[in-house]
């Protein structure tokens, strides 16, 4: 949005969509129910896919009414990005995935009183949890 200070309870219904739907005029953000975007033309859709040229590609990608709720989020949380997946189980896959990057070896139990389990770097192995 712009550099003022917006209060918690502004930021929720304005971050990402600062001005009114120009279609409708609607303040609500519309739900777009579609799975794929029309292109001009070829060179649109190379520009688009080659990720040189903004713009809708592909819903499970990008949907306008995810990137209003990410925003959304990123701006309540105090961070800079956030991304919207379709599941919990999708949004603990993205995690793990992301913090075993660092490691040759990452292993994680839950358990009913706990979080136990450890990660072995390339020079190191640390306990997690109990």
């Amino acid at each position: 949005m712009s550099d003022r200070k917006l209060k918690f309870e502004t930021l929720q219904i304005h971050v990402g969509q600062e001005t009114p739907d120009p279609a409708t005029d609607a303040r609500a953000v519309p739900i777009y129910q579609t799975s794929s975007y029309v292109f001009a033309n070829s060179a649109q859709a190379a520009g688009r896919f080659g990720l040189t040229e903004g713009g809708n590609i592909y819903t499970r990608i990008m949907n306008p009414t995810s990137d209003v709720f990410e925003k959304r989020i990123a701006a309540l949380e105090g961070g800079i990005a956030a991304l919207a997946v379709a599941s919990g189980s999708a949004a603990i896959t993205y995690a793990i995935q992301d913090i075993e990057k660092s490691f040759t070896f990452f292993y994680l139990a839950l358990i009913a009183d706990g979080l136990d389990g450890w990660v072995a770097s390339k020079t190191e192995k640390s306990k997690i949890g109990k």
